[in-house]
């Protein structure tokens, strides 16, 4: 050995990524304690027995490697920075606050409040110290009226046939896969399923060639909206395994206001099981930071999918127009059916949202991605892709009221329910034909 066995352990300890890494004091202390006896013992030297110390003790969740730590440890440090906030020890809050932005890339946005907030607040000396606002993550919100019971369990597995399709809509192939996932539990027997999506890159859009061929087909210039052909590089995260249902939205909507009054029964086509339709963006965001707001969530923020998360879920690693392959059938999704896209026999039009669930899913285990409804995304509508984020993030660049939405739906032509297929809508529509998914972050790597 060229390290001695604290040294070595040491090395090896802080080079583990992804489930078992040592980000934190704590994980790391407890590595040490169980690998630095064996290889001394496999060596045949002295045994030794490391402990950690920390200051103050109770602190040994801190953060030592920002880049594996999982949302669980983050929300931890949340708490500490919270704490200090109402203390006013605005140094200590600031140093935390801080902890929290680097493990989280620079993204957080509670964390970048709070930054606004500790400044304003440190040129308070002669005031007593306030207490900030409640964070919607930090299990302190101050709700006291009812709310549903959550409960995160284990990640679970669930398993699934794929199925691809040639030109012609035929089955060509199918195959068992399986994905993890964890579940919400909203109460009254209402759940919500979440299926992770591991990281990875992909070509968002469709080659000129291509577009090209589609306007000339389908006599729409919106395709070029599709263009230019790109990378991007997406974090793994959760995505619902379902568009929202009615029954899912009933629970959240029951729930104190965050910023805007929700209809407890928006939808046209009335089912538990169906899709949640006839809901703005405006109410798709709500619903997200009521969901957010529970301390019985307090380790999961949700939100909407980005547009380039959107379409890396749904291609689910395929780079044909459908993850299904060259073409959909109504076999395989809720579309308008009286149209086709390749050479496939025309299907059925069922016209209206169907029970979710009901067609087959795609690689990564999400279903209904083509059809049925189509699905908010946070970001603002662009013309086309020039300039558009590389690493998976929503494009927010403008005042434009303007958002996007991906899918298509029971009311589309096929062409507008492929992987790449761009709409946008002012967020205040209301349509029978509109819904939404949630996501959150994964907070750790496989």
């Amino acid at each position: 050995m060229q390290h001695g066995s604290f040294t070595q352990a040491l090395l090896d300890g802080l080079r583990i990524a992804g489930a078992g890494n040592c980000a934190t004091v704590e994980r790391l202390d407890r590595y040490l304690q169980s690998t630095v006896p064996t290889i001394n013992q496999t060596h045949q030297k002295n045994p030794q027995h490391p402990y950690a110390t920390a200051e103050p003790a109770t602190k040994l969740h801190l953060i030592l490697l920002p880049d594996y730590a999982t949302l669980a440890d983050i929300t931890q440090i949340k708490i500490d920075a919270y704490e200090a906030e109402v203390k006013g020890d605005w140094e200590l809050a600031k140093q935390l606050w801080i902890r929290v932005n680097v493990a989280a890339r620079g993204s957080d946005m509670q964390a970048i409040e709070a930054f606004s907030r500790i400044f304003l607040r440190q040129g308070e000396s002669s005031a007593p110290p306030k207490n900030p606002e409640p964070l919607p993550n930090s299990g302190r919100s101050g709700i006291s009226e009812p709310a549903p019971t959550a409960h995160q369990s284990e990640l679970q597995v669930f398993q699934f046939e794929i199925v691809k399709v040639n030109a012609s809509g035929q089955v060509v192939k199918r195959d068992t896969s399986k994905a993890e996932y964890f579940t919400e539990d909203l109460g009254n027997g209402v759940s919500l399923e979440m299926v992770y999506i591991p990281d990875g890159t992909f070509l968002m859009g469709t080659e000129d060639e291509e577009i090209e061929r589609l306007v000339q087909k389908f006599g729409w210039d919106g395709f070029r909206r599709e263009k230019p052909q790109h990378e991007v590089k997406v974090q793994s995260f959760f995505m619902g395994k379902y568009p929202v249902t009615q029954a899912q939205w009933k629970r959240v909507a029951a729930l104190p206001k965050v910023n805007r009054d929700l209809k407890a029964d928006p939808s046209k086509f009335k089912g538990d099981k169906r899709a949640v339709e006839q809901v703005s963006w405006n109410d798709a965001v709500e619903f997200c930071d009521r969901l957010s707001s529970l301390s019985k969530y307090a380790n999961k923020q949700y939100r909407l999918p980005s547009e380039a998360e959107w379409e890396y879920a749904c291609r689910a690693s395929t780079n044909t127009p459908f993850h299904f392959g060259e073409t959909i059938t109504t076999e395989l999704a809720n579309f308008n059916g009286d149209s086709t896209y390749a050479s496939e026999p025309k299907g059925k039009k069922c016209g209206e949202t169907t029970e979710v669930g009901s067609f087959p899913p795609n690689g990564f285990g999400l279903y209904d991605m083509h059809g049925n409804v189509w699905e908010w995304c946070q970001d603002n509508r662009h013309d086309s892709y020039k300039g558009a984020p590389r690493d998976g993030s929503a494009w927010i660049d403008n005042d434009n009221q303007t958002r996007l939405l991906r899918g298509g739906s029971w009311f589309s032509n096929p062409e507008n329910c492929r992987s790449a297929c761009r709409l946008s809508f002012s967020c205040v529509s209301r349509y029978d034909l509109i819904g939404f998914r949630i996501v959150c972050a994964a907070g750790r790597t496989l």
